[in-house]
């Protein structure tokens, strides 16, 4: 699972507005869903890039994670480092 740094919302229920992956960063365009999970919070957004992200943020320590990526049809997968 790859760990990811958001900058957060306006309050601790808000959802991220960006999130950064690999060293780049993304702006969340729109959160698509939101659940809770045993201990977890999920969100899936669309990014400024397209791409649909499920975000899980562990609630005992705050940490966000990614946990599926789906560029759509036709795209590859999201470069991982800054280069």
């Amino acid at each position: 699972m790859q760990e990811v740094t958001v900058e957060p919302g306006a309050g601790p229920e808000e959802a991220p507005r960006a999130f950064f992956l690999g060293g780049r960063r993304q702006e969340v365009a729109v959160v698509l869903d939101r659940w809770p999970g045993s201990g977890y919070l999920y969100l899936k957004v669309r990014a400024g890039d397209g791409g649909i992200y499920i975000l899980r943020r562990e609630e005992a320590t705050g940490r966000w994670a990614l946990r599926l990526y789906d560029a759509g049809p036709g795209k590859g997968r999201p470069p991982l480092s800054g280069a």
